[in-house]
């Protein structure tokens, strides 16, 4: 593990970038930038385009780690080129952000209203590669759309099993169960969320050290017992689909908290526009957002 990154992590200020779309939600990110589905023919030029917006961001000259921690890339994306280098390596030695990789396959079918992550078939071999390219650490997203005790209990222990098996690795994974932001029982799932988190924390070995990202919750300060435990290296929040204005306001009342936003981050960018207007809008999405990561 690259200790310049580790320290990074664990003490700087500054938030995550995810740039993790996959397949699935990669049409909608690319609608929202400008380009409608007539633009590709199939799968292969849609990451082409998807690409080349992640590449426009990346080598912004405003996308620095002056205000960015790191940023979460999607597996087509660690294995392709910016700048001519690896994007990972790109990441940390052209700009001083840590790279991160998502690494699940996405979710299983809803139960106990929950959704557990589907099979990481190779996920050793994908650690591998990981390491390979200079990533720091990982992440895993599962969904919680109720406050049902079984199903937040298989989320949470789910999570923490492929965790340990990440660790092993030496890697550092970014432990994701998100609450649905229309759950009817948001603030009570928050709770179980919580408790269940703590009590597998409190299981992990003395040199263990995971970080969350978590729903921004309806209870102010809420997160506070996460972001103390001494098996968190950190504590980020994802924008869920709040808009950017709610995300920062809902982020700056949980202290210690920091922003790990993928559609608030982007929100406003587009392909049309020139290279000064998208680093103007690009700007000052990463001035809001820092400055909420920072209370």
């Amino acid at each position: 593990m690259n200790g310049e990154q580790l320290q990074k992590m664990a003490t700087a200020q500054g938030f995550i970038a995810a740039l993790d779309q996959s397949g699935g939600s990669t049409p909608k990110a690319l609608r929202l930038y400008g380009i409608d589905e007539s633009a590709w023919a199939d799968e292969a030029g849609m990451f082409d385009l998807v690409h080349e917006m992640r590449t426009r961001i990346i080598t912004s000259p405003v996308f620095t780690g002056e205000r960015i921690l790191g940023a979460i890339l999607f597996e087509k994306t660690m294995d392709r080129q910016i700048g001519g280098m690896g994007a990972a390596e790109y990441l940390w030695q052209t700009k001083g952000v840590v790279p991160f990789l998502k690494v699940d396959k996405g979710l299983a079918d809803e139960a106990d209203g929950t959704r557990v992550m589907k099979p990481i078939p190779d996920l050793d071999d994908l650690l591998a590669r990981a390491v390979g390219h200079g990533v720091f650490g990982t992440k895993m997203r599962s969904v919680i759309t109720l406050a049902d005790r079984t199903g937040i209990a298989a989320v949470v222990g789910q999570q923490l099993e492929i965790a340990r098996q990440i660790l092993a690795a030496g890697l550092v994974p970014i432990v994701e169960p998100e609450i649905d932001i229309h759950s009817p029982e948001k603030a009570e799932a928050e709770e179980l969320l919580r408790s269940a988190l703590l009590a597998e924390l409190d299981l992990l070995a003395d040199d263990q050290r995971v970080m969350l990202k978590l729903t921004l919750p309806e209870q102010d300060g809420l997160l506070t017992p996460l972001v103390e435990h001494p098996r968190v290296l950190r504590v980020a929040a994802l924008s869920g689909g709040y808009s950017r204005a709610e995300a920062t306001a809902r982020l700056a009342r949980q202290p210690g908290v920091i922003a790990s936003f993928s559609r608030a981050l982007t929100e406003g960018l587009t392909a049309q526009q020139s290279a000064e207007e998208f680093d103007a809008v690009l700007d000052a999405s990463i001035a809001g957002i820092y400055a909420a990561s920072i209370t």
